[in-house]
C-alpha cells in the first residue's frame, strides 16, 4: 500500500465528503476522503429518496453479510423515493451499547461509502472521524476495514486509542474504546464495545465468520500542536503513521486557543503565537505530515513541502465543486458571493455542542441567521453530538447543549451551557439535502461550513464558467 499523493481532500461531513467527490480525488492519484460522521443516517436517508441510479444497490449486494443487508436494504429503501414532504424514517441514536439494528445499519453504511469511493480504480481512499463522536466509531471503522479503506483520519480529540483498535480489526478480534463520561470517577472505565467473530454471527450463516480477513489502514491524526502530535505518536497503543497539521483557519472544527478564551470586538476566539503549530519539531519526529488550512494553492504547497511537509489537506475547495454533498443551490451562492467579495466566515465559539468553536459562513437563509436560529425548536432526534454522563445510578445518561434547555438541565447541564448552540447534525444533513422534514411539511434550515480562504473560491474557476470541478481544483495546485 505505497502512496505518493501530495494533496489530502478534507474528510467534511455530514456528507459533503461524500464517495463521488472522494472517488474524483483517489482516480487522480489525490488521497481521496469520506466522512465517517453520520454515515449511518446519511446512507438510511439516502435509501429512502429511492436510489434511481442503483449505486446503493449494487454497493449492498457487495457487502459480505448478504442476510444483514437485506435486513437493512427492507428497513429503509422506498422504491421511487419517499414523497418530497414526507419525513424520513428515523435511525437508532447512537449509545454506549449498539442495538443490533444500529450496528448493522453503521457497518453496512459505512461499507457502502468506501466501496463506492473505491470502485474502478486503484487510487488511495481514507475515512475522517471525528474523535468527539465516539459511541459509532467501532462499527464504523470496521465497516470501512470490510472495504478495505487506505486510511483513517481522525481528529476534534486526542485519538490515542485508535491505532489499537485498527490492530485488532485487522486480527478480528474484539476490541473496546474508552469513552469520555463527565462525572465518572477517578480509574472508572467506561467503553463501547465491538466483536467482529460476533457481527458477523448476526448473519446467520455458517461462512460469515471466514470472510474477515481485514487490512490494517494507515493511521493520520489530525492536530493542531508539535506537543499534541508527540504525545500520540509516544502514548497511542498502536501505531501513527503520520500527521495532519491544522491551522485555525481551516473550515469545521478548530482546536480551541491555548490559555484563557478571549474573543475580539465580533465575537470570534483569538489565537496568538502559541496556537502555531512547531512544524520543525513535528518534522524532527521523523513521520510524514501534511499542513491544512488555507493551503489550497501551488504556493502553498510548495512552501509546505519546504517545511518538510509530505503534502497538504485541502477542504474548502473541494465543498463547493461540483462532486461533493453540498446542495447545488447552496454552492451557487456561495460561488457567488466568494467571486463578488462577499462570503463572511465566522468562527463561532458557541454554535457547536462539542464546545470546539465551529466556522459557520454566513448566508441568510441558513442557521447562522440569528432569525431563523431562533423560531427553531430545539429538539435532539439524532444524538450524534450528544455528550455522555454519570448519572446518581451509575448509569450513562445522554444530553446536549442543542436540546431543549430544561431537558438539558434536567439532565445536570447548566443553562448557560445551552446559549446560542446549534444542533448542527440536523442543520448539517439539510446542507447536503436530507433535511429532516416536521409534520407541517416544513424541513430544517441548513448550516454551511468553510474556511477563510473561501472567498478566494474564484481561483478554480475556468474561464467563463460559474462552477468548477473536483479535477480544476487539483488542477490549480499541481500545475507545473
Amino acid at each position: 500500500m505505497d502512496h505518493n499523493f501530495k494533496i489530502i481532500q478534507g474528510g467534511m461531513g455530514v456528507g459533503v465528503s461524500n464517495w463521488t467527490l472522494a472517488k474524483s480525488v483517489a482516480r487522480h492519484g489525490q488521497l481521496g476522503v469520506v466522512s465517517g460522521t453520520g454515515i449511518a443516517s446519511v446512507v438510511a436517508r439516502r435509501m429512502q429518496t429511492g436510489d434511481s441510479e442503483g449505486n446503493l444497490r449494487r454497493a449492498v449486494d457487495a457487502f459480505p453479510f448478504h442476510n444483514i443487508a437485506r435486513r437493512v436494504w427492507d428497513r429503509y429503501y422506498v422504491a421511487g423515493g419517499a414523497a418530497a414532504q414526507a419525513p424520513f424514517k428515523s435511525t437508532p441514536m447512537p449509545m454506549a451499547v449498539f442495538s443490533h439494528a444500529m450496528e448493522e445499519l453503521t457497518v453496512l453504511a459505512t461499507f457502502t461509502e468506501v466501496f463506492l469511493a473505491k470502485e474502478g480504480h486503484h487510487g488511495p481512499v481514507g475515512i475522517n472521524l471525528l474523535e468527539k463522536v465516539q459511541t459509532p466509531t467501532l462499527a464504523t471503522l470496521f465497516g470501512a476495514m470490510l472495504a478495505d479503506v487506505d486510511y483513517v483520519l481522525m481528529g476534534a480529540g486526542i485519538p490515542r486509542f485508535i491505532p489499537g483498535v485498527l490492530d485488532s480489526l485487522a486480527r478480528s478480534e474484539p476490541v473496546d474504546l474508552r469513552l469520555d463520561v463527565e462525572g465518572a470517577d477517578t480509574g472508572e472505565v467506561f467503553a463501547s464495545h465491538f466483536d467482529p467473530v460476533a457481527f458477523a454471527a448476526l448473519d446467520g450463516t455458517a461462512s460469515a465468520t471466514e470472510r474477515l480477513t481485514l487490512q490494517r489502514p494507515r493511521f493520520l491524526a489530525i492536530v493542531s500542536s508539535a506537543t499534541l502530535a508527540m504525545t500520540l505518536a509516544r502514548k497511542s497503543n498502536g501505531k501513527v503513521d503520520g500527521f495532519i497539521v491544522e491551522t485555525p483557519i481551516a473550515g469545521g472544527h478548530n482546536a480551541p486557543p491555548r490559555g484563557p478564551l478571549h474573543l475580539t470586538d465580533s465575537g470570534e476566539p483569538v489565537y496568538g503565537v502559541r496556537d502555531e503549530a512547531d512544524l520543525e519539531k513535528i518534522a524532527a519526529m521523523g513521520l510524514p505530515f501534511y499542513l491544512a488550512g488555507g493551503f489550497g494553492t501551488q504556493e502553498r504547497l510548495q512552501w509546505a513541502l519546504q517545511k518538510g511537509a509530505a503534502g497538504i489537506q485541502v477542504g474548502t475547495a473541494f465543498a463547493f465543486c461540483q462532486e461533493s454533498g453540498i446542495r447545488d443551490d447552496i454552492k451557487r451562492q456561495v460561488i457567488e458571493l466568494a467571486c463578488a467579495q462577499q462570503a463572511t466566515v465566522f468562527t463561532d465559539p458557541n454554535a457547536s455542542p462539542t464546545g470546539f468553536p465551529f466556522k459557520v459562513l454566513e448566508l441568510d437563509q441558513s442557521m447562522s441567521n440569528p432569525a431563523i436560529y431562533s423560531q427553531r425548536q430545539r429538539k435532539c432526534d439524532m444524538g450524534y453530538l450528544r455528550k455522555l454522563y454519570k448519572r446518581s445510578d451509575g448509569t450513562v445518561g445522554y444530553r446536549c447543549a442543542a436540546e431543549p434547555v430544561d431537558d438539558y438541565v434536567a439532565k445536570g447541564g447548566l443553562a448557560e451551557e445551552t446559549t446560542d448552540r446549534k444542533c448542527l447534525r440536523n442543520a448539517l444533513f439539510a446542507t447536503i439535502g436530507l433535511g429532516q422534514v416536521n409534520a407541517q411539511g416544513v424541513s430544517e434550515f441548513p448550516i454551511v461550513t468553510a474556511g477563510d480562504d473561501v472567498v478566494e473560491l474564484r481561483r478554480y474557476l475556468p474561464a467563463g464558467q460559474s462552477t468548477y470541478s473536483s479535477a480544476d481544483v487539483l488542477t490549480h495546485i499541481l500545475k507545473g
